[in-house]
């Protein structure tokens, strides 16, 4: 929602944006848990148009054939790992970044290799009580991660681990 009403206009919001080649998401940021993708005509959870127009590498153990979307957006289902994921979006990707989407799972398979340069985090003041926990058992400090900027807004405080 950048530059809409209700959105925001804030160099964090704009950079998660932009300079992106392709994008690599975990199974479960695609569709619902299970091997029936949620129907056979499951195509995402955003419709028609999904938000990463760019070519998008799905984690997962159930193989199935790509999935061509609007604006740019094709869902390619990856079924041999993180480093095979990681290879085919740089590859798609050409001179732009790769960016890792989520979730946690998926996160913390890429930091535990090293292959996050630059992790963006915005921590809102919100207690959910549930969830997994990002960092929980990772040493970030002895795979090279350090803290590199601390952004504190009205709605978030935006850090930057890099490594």
């Amino acid at each position: 929602m950048i530059g809409k009403d209700g959105g925001t206009d804030d160099r964090f919001a704009r950079s998660a944006a932009e300079g992106f080649g392709a994008f690599i998401l975990g199974r479960n940021m695609f569709g619902p848990a299970g091997d029936d993708w949620g129907g056979r005509d499951w195509k995402g959870w955003w419709g028609d148009n999904p938000p990463y127009h760019a070519p998008t590498f799905i984690l997962t153990h159930h193989a199935r054939a790509p999935i061509v979307m609007d604006g740019g957006t094709t869902f390619h289902f990856v079924t041999d790992g993180i480093e095979a994921a990681l290879a085919q979006a740089k590859a798609a990707a050409g001179d732009l970044d790769v960016k890792i989407g989520g979730g946690v799972s998926t996160i913390r398979q890429y930091l535990l290799t090293r292959s996050i340069d630059e992790l963006h985090l915005a921590v809102s003041p919100v207690v959910l009580g549930r969830g997994e926990s990002l960092f929980a058992g990772i040493d970030l400090p002895s795979l090279g991660y350090r803290v590199t900027e601390a952004v504190p807004t009205e709605l978030a405080t935006h850090l930057v681990l890099t490594c």
